[in-house]
């Protein structure tokens, strides 16, 4: 089997600070938590902002350039910036950040689609910001808006115009035939990194049975062209993340996808996660990528060609 790579996906734009402590909102946290993530062996952060007063999602570039660069300073990893944003954002928003650092990889979210995060808002009693509640809770109207222009905008913009390679987030199978529709138009080429995702309200849910029939689809319609990573969320991060090691895929941890380390047990950290997928990827005789091994497998511009 190929070496394998390990995404560490830092704060994301679900999980709020009532949630856990450890979700790291200021800049230096997810500095740190990002510089501790790929020591850990993370070769790639898919990082998000938030405002450093009350933990809320941002797409503010000023939020964003407060840790990049001192990322990028501290750390050979690959820095993955979200075109995806939050849901409640307009895609220009969403786009701010990423067409001014210009990285290496960029997300892009292959379909329209329900984002509902409201069943969370039932586990929290105590909440710290007043945003937090409504935002859950009015996630069931909550449409997240990637349409065939959205994406073929996000192509031009980063892939063509700015040299970013995607990590092309895939929901559901419907997904992946909109992936090939794209390569058919001759607005993507490979090689391909599909993220299959499990266990979002509103997407494929996460069983088993579903990441064999992703990873069947995916063959039929790109061949050997691509590689594919998994993510689950919560409980079924380390189970279907174990799953794709095992089926020669990558893996993406981090607090983004779940916040505990254990049953009932709060990760302290995003290191602490990357840390567990690696021993067991290793114990299963999987090698490790380094961040220069996945700019070679993903055919990444380089570091040094960023606008961070």
């Amino acid at each position: 089997m190929s070496k394998i790579i390990i995404t560490c996906a830092i704060t994301g734009s679900i999980h709020t600070p009532s949630m856990s402590p450890h979700l790291p909102i200021t800049a230096e946290q997810i500095t740190e938590h990002s510089i501790g993530a790929a020591e850990a062996g993370a070769a790639i952060l898919h990082l998000h902002a938030r405002d450093p007063g009350d933990g809320r999602p941002s797409a503010e570039p000023a939020h964003f350039m407060a840790f990049l660069p001192q990322i990028k300073q501290r750390s050979n990893a690959v820095l993955n910036i979200s075109t995806g944003g939050s849901a409640t954002m307009t895609l220009d928003a969403r786009l701010a950040a990423p067409k001014l650092a210009e990285p290496e990889m960029c997300s892009l979210n292959m379909g329209t689609m329900n984002f509902a995060l409201y069943p969370a808002a039932e586990r929290i009693t105590e909440w710290k910001y007043d945003w937090e509640k409504p935002f859950l809770e009015n996630s069931d109207d909550l449409v997240f808006k990637n349409t065939p222009r959205d994406m073929a905008y996000v192509l031009h913009e980063m892939g063509d115009k700015r040299g970013a390679r995607f990590e092309f987030e895939c929901y559901d199978v419907s997904h992946l035939y909109m992936l090939r529709h794209f390569v058919d138009r001759g607005l993507v080429q490979g090689p391909l990194f599909i993220q299959f995702v499990f266990g979002v309200l509103g997407g494929i849910g996460p069983d088993p049975e579903n990441l064999t029939h992703m990873k069947l689809i995916a063959d039929k319609l790109f061949g050997d062209d691509y590689a594919f990573s998994v993510l689950a969320a919560g409980r079924h991060q380390i189970p279907l993340i174990t799953m794709s090691a095992i089926l020669g895929g990558h893996v993406r941890v981090g607090l983004e996808d779940s916040l505990m380390i254990s049953r009932g047990v709060l990760a302290k950290s995003n290191a602490e996660q990357v840390l567990k997928i690696r021993r067991i990827v290793e114990e299963l005789g999987r090698t490790v990528a380094t961040a220069d091994e996945a700019r070679e497998i993903l055919d990444l511009k380089g570091g040094d060609r960023t606008g961070i």
